[in-house]
């Protein structure tokens, strides 16, 4: 006899307690925190104090660890974004080429440049950027392309930066969800003009807080991005601050705390994503013997980290019958509600499924 169901009142299959909290914090990220606590005012950058700024040491170490040859700390990843939209010289009227299908600071940060997102459709096996549908979208405005490495998998950049380099555009990775993934051998952030992750708490690359990686092969890019971060000043490292706004800037920096706990983090970041790659890979030769379950498409020239692991539900293939209507969106409810149902049946399982941009930005 099939015990019933943990939503009618059954067992749970995946017992409390199994899950374990994110991110993986050891003493190294404890002790590294408490010396920024201890001593607060020994950690202003030079030449007021002490010792090295925590935060410029990140940069370097994630400028080495992606290939860039530059790489400006942030408050978050959405004001990284905005560094990257800004250096390469988004302004109004500007249009950016955007993922139809992505997180919406991928298009309010070219909206805070006063430029315009033009969306284009995603590739339904990858969720990511279609390259065969960008170039209908070009116009003499056209400025950029996004590039969203969604999910934790990397665009198809080969055929993203071909299409940049025919009509002179710049090309703009927003990384916020790929930290260490591959393309074809090399890290996806090293293949974009300019470059911007999010390491904020629940990331891959986690700070514990709230941060931001902007990287860049390009120097004036990376001044630009600089001078931007903090109040449009030019501040350089060991000299003291003249407060001399060169044009219009912001408070992006990141704290000593977030720089102080990504570094180690950085350091286990493989060692973490593999792992990752290990147990998704076992969801994914499991899950994919089920009828109606359709795993994650990974292709076999990038790497895939997971930050999301995304199934697609086919439920006329479950026996399930769902009614083939559309809304003033041209979404079906029907399935809308089918989804639900089952999250919440996994839930009562005690599996930590939930659902993520149900609908496209724009």
């Amino acid at each position: 006899m099939v015990e019933r169901l943990a939503i009618d009142g059954g067992p749970r299959t995946v017992p409390e307690g199994i899950i374990k909290p994110w991110p993986w914090i050891t003493e190294e990220e404890r002790q590294a925190v408490l010396e920024v606590v201890s001593d607060p005012g020994g950690w202003l950058p030079a030449p007021y104090g002490p010792r090295p700024d925590p935060r410029e040491l990140l940069e370097k170490e994630w400028a080495d660890y992606t290939g860039a040859k530059y790489c400006v700390s942030a408050s978050s990843g959405t004001s990284a974004l905005h560094l990257a939209v800004a250096a390469v010289g988004v302004g109004p009227g500007s249009e950016v080429i955007v993922p139809a299908f992505t997180f919406l600071s991928s298009a309010s940060c070219v909206l805070h440049q006063n430029g315009i997102p033009i969306f284009v459709d995603i590739d339904p096996k990858t969720y990511n950027l279609d390259p065969g549908k960008i170039e209908e979208k070009i116009t003499e405005r056209t400025k950029a392309i996004m590039a969203v490495h969604l999910h934790g998998l990397p665009a198809d950049m080969d055929e993203i930066n071909a299409v940049a380099e025919r009509h002179g555009l710049a090309v703009i990775g927003d990384n916020a969800q790929s930290q260490g993934s591959l393309y074809k051998g090399r890290k996806v952030d090293a293949l974009s003009d300019v470059s911007a992750c999010s390491i904020i708490v629940g990331k891959n690359l986690s700070c514990g807080t709230e941060g931001g990686l902007f990287v860049t092969d390009n120097e004036e890019y990376y001044e630009r991005a600089k001078r931007m971060r903090e109040f449009g000043e030019v501040i350089r490292p060991g000299e003291r601050r003249v407060y001399n706004a060169l044009g219009m800037g912001w408070n992006y920096r990141m704290t000593f705390f977030a720089a102080a706990f990504a570094r180690c983090q950085l350091r286990k970041l493989d060692k973490l994503n593999e792992l990752r790659r290990r147990n998704c890979e076992y969801l994914t030769k499991h899950l994919g013997e089920i009828e109606g379950i359709e795993p994650p498409y990974v292709p076999p020239d990038r790497t895939h980290v997971y930050f999301f692991y995304v199934i697609r539900l086919k439920p006329e293939r479950l026996g399930v019958k769902v009614p083939e209507e559309r809304d003033e969106l041209g979404l079906n409810p029907h399935a809308a509600r089918f989804r639900t149902a089952v999250e919440r049946c996994l839930n009562a399982e005690g599996v930590p499924i939930g659902q993520w941009q149900t609908v496209p930005v724009p």
